[in-house]
């Protein structure tokens, strides 16, 4: 009996052994997938786009979209799930669009940006930002331009067919991110990304896989367990799952520096818009079919978390203050004085400074109410959460490029009598009895995958009360929202 060699795979290695038409040097990045992975004919390639578009009714996102996540496999296998994504921008605008991939065939630590004027497909030639491009390579030490990461490399290109279709005009930074990658490399690929597209209208999307060489229910299993963390926004827990092997993606540094990126750029909601894999395409699912996982997801800043009030200008003037604030600290200098021209940023608010290590808690202090103008508390706060939380020594000089800045600016806080009033993802909660109170932002509940008890008795722990205190009448106990950038 003829064993069946899948198509998934086989145009995966075909094309190895030719030449990339799109040489080290051009300035054109010529597609060298066309006709393997999508249709070499533009009219066909357009009827086919056209078409899984055409399949997908355009779900309706309640915030601002700052990121995607779509497969890289040939489109008769992951074609219909990427339209999935792509529908959301339909029509929409944007300044650039940062597409970042994996590496299938070059191994290297970080990413490179494609030196060049465009990349091509049989729809016609992207423009690359190259100003952007430069700012964003020279924002990390991570990226330096590596010409055969890009010179046959399927998992970029198959996107940019779908963004011509969907997105009116743009440019383009193609990044190829290594598949040696960890968490340090990630922060620093995001926070070069974060502080280069100033101003912009950016969209950065993540190309990957998911699940490779497994059987069906195997797949499945694992490729649910990498859901959860996009559909909590868990950061930390997805990085901990892929280097544990709990999931898998070939994107899996990718999909986390987008997550990173778009955290930084107010984003706290992930959704998955479809997650499916190829034994469901071919009805292969027998156990002795290996197959491979696909999945189309979306990161937003939800429409609550917008109301907050604060430009996105405003919030990047207070991002440079807290971190100019633990610089100075930490090379000897006293919190420097700053001013501001804005308004809003000289009311009197609470405010918590978040600080992360890697993923991992660094430092967090805060004030539950106004004590003084915003920029200069939050400065203030900066430094005491790197320098004064009790929970911590103090930060030194050589931790601070791995530094991650979370602002929670808070609403005032508003006491409730019945615990049902408390919504999980929008409500932070104060509880306070006697001389105990404790206090966890949001953000906390939605990272943790808590429920309403959770929460609570998680914040009656850190009050220093049993975890069954919030049931006492004379336990105090107050919600809060807060703009968290």
């Amino acid at each position: 009996m003829r064993k069946y060699f899948p198509l998934f795979i086989l145009i995966c290695l075909v094309s190895l052994a030719g030449q990339a038409r799109g040489a080290p040097g051009e300035k054109i990045r010529r597609p060298v997938v066309a006709g393997m992975f999508y249709p070499s004919d533009p009219h066909e390639l357009q009827r086919d786009v056209n078409r899984y578009l055409g399949n997908v009714e355009k779900m309706r996102i309640d915030g601002r979209i700052v990121a995607l996540i779509s497969p890289h496999a040939g489109y008769a296998y992951s074609g219909q799930v990427a339209a999935c994504a792509y529908k959301l921008v339909e029509g929409m605008e944007f300044d650039d669009v940062i597409v970042i991939a994996p590496s299938h065939r070059v191994d290297f630590l970080g990413a490179s940006i494609y030196d060049g004027e465009g990349y091509e497909t049989p729809l016609g030639v992207v423009p690359i930002d190259r100003e952007l491009s430069r700012r964003i390579s020279g924002g990390s030490k991570t990226i330096e331009y590596v010409p055969q990461a890009h010179a046959q490399e399927h998992s970029l290109e198959v996107q940019i067919p779908f963004l011509q279709s969907v997105l009116k005009e743009f440019r383009l930074v193609p990044m190829v991110m290594g598949p040696t990658w960890n968490f340090a490399v990630c922060q620093q690929l995001s926070q070069a990304i974060i502080r280069s597209i100033e101003g912009k209208r950016a969209l950065i999307v993540a190309s990957s896989d998911l699940t490779h060489s497994y059987n069906y229910r195997q797949v499945i299993e694992q490729d649910e367990i990498l859901a959860r963390h996009i559909e909590q926004f868990d950061i930390t827990g997805l990085e901990k799952d892929l280097r544990k092997g709990r999931c898998q993606a070939c994107g899996g540094g990718p999909i986390l520096v987008a997550m990173m990126a778009a955290k930084g750029l107010g984003a706290h909601r992930g959704k998955v818009l479809k997650l499916t894999n190829s034994g469901d395409v071919t009805g292969k699912k027998s156990p002795g079919n290996y197959v491979v996982g696909y999945m189309a997801a979306v990161l937003f800043q939800s429409a609550q978390q917008s109301r907050g009030g604060l430009t996105e200008r405003e919030k990047r003037i207070l991002h440079r203050i807290a971190r100019r604030a633990i610089e100075d600290v930490a090379r000897g200098k006293p919190v420097p004085e700053f001013t501001v021209d804005s308004q809003a940023l000289k009311e009197m608010k609470g405010v918590f400074v978040t600080l992360k290590k890697r993923g991992q808690l660094r430092g967090c202090i805060g004030y539950t109410k106004g004590v003084k103008p915003l920029y200069k508390i939050v400065g203030e706060m900066a430094a005491a959460a790197a320098f004064h939380d009790p929970r911590f020594n103090p930060v030194t000089e050589a931790e601070l490029s791995d530094l991650e800045i979370e602002i929670s600016v808070l609403t005032p806080m508003k006491r409730i009598k019945d615990v049902e009033e408390i919504e999980v993802g929008k409500h932070g909660i104060l509880i306070e009895r006697g001389f105990h109170s404790g206090l966890l932002l949001p953000q906390v509940a939605t990272e943790y995958g808590w429920d309403r008890t959770t929460f609570l008795e998680h914040t009656c722990l850190k009050a220093g009360l049993s975890k069954d205190a919030w049931k006492d009448e004379d336990t105090r106990i107050c919600t809060f929202s807060a703009e968290v950038f």
